[in-house]
């Protein structure tokens, strides 16, 4: 286990099999346009977005679903160290969430979800890798599901996806009154194919989209963009 600093004076504990990377903060970031008095992330790991957007002032309260128990001890001890009223850390399946959390009052739910499904691509060579890579625990539908329940009318469900599943994530959205109403492609740089999608779907919202400015990582120089710099804020160096 390594405790992370991710500014202002706290951190996070991480570990090996356990720990977090740029999607996960450009996701924090880019749900964090609105202020909120409750939040839930499903697949929460080590509880990166949620510390993130209980430290930028996002949410005064956050719940973190994670179905590995070793995930939800670390989760556990940093809401311990620094979090102790504002962050819960859960040990559930985020398929059967009724009765563990109340359906129908989150204010906004965050997911980093599997990025391949079931059955694509080749199976990473550790356990934890494939239930965080693919689509074997729960399924893209699983998370979007869960979400629509979880969500209040207007209540909004942001996730990051490769861009090769943003047909799913917009039909899955519209299934379960999921209104997408923001998209947003990241780039490593300029004049590259985004690698990282970053959607916002609204509960029982009218239709309309907003496809906002892409988002490149690193400038022409390679160095990181002035936009990620901002993002990563008082401490990037614990992202990196």
């Amino acid at each position: 286990m390594v405790r992370q600093p991710i500014g202002k004076g706290l951190f996070i504990n991480v570990s090996k099999n356990h720990t977090f990377g740029t999607d996960a903060v450009l996701l924090a970031d880019f749900a964090g346009v609105k202020k909120v008095k409750s939040h839930c992330d499903l697949g929460a790991g080590c509880g990166i977005i949620s510390m993130l957007l209980l430290k930028n002032g996002i949410t005064q309260k956050s719940f973190g679903v994670e179905i590995s128990e070793e995930a939800v001890a670390l989760a556990n001890r940093t809401a311990e160290e620094f979090a102790k009223d504002t962050f819960f850390p859960l040990h559930a399946d985020l398929c059967n969430l009724r009765g563990i959390l109340p359906y129908g009052e989150f204010e906004l739910v965050t997911c980093n979800p599997p990025y391949k499904a079931e059955g694509a691509g080749i199976l990473s060579s550790s356990d934890k890798d494939v239930v965080a890579r693919h689509e074997t625990m729960c399924t893209l539908e699983d998370v979007i599901s869960s979400a629509s329940h979880l969500l209040r009318s207007s209540g909004r469900l942001c996730v990051c996806q490769r861009p090769e599943r943003l047909a799913d994530i917009i039909c899955l959205m519209r299934k379960y009154k999921l209104e997408v109403k923001r998209i947003r492609l990241v780039c490593k740089k300029c004049g590259e194919e985004p690698w990282l999608v970053l959607v916002e779907g609204r509960r029982d919202a009218k239709s309309g989209v907003r496809i906002l400015p892409p988002l490149f990582v690193y400038d022409e120089n390679l160095n990181l963009s002035d936009e990620m710099i901002k993002i990563y804020g008082d401490y990037k160096e614990g992202y990196l």
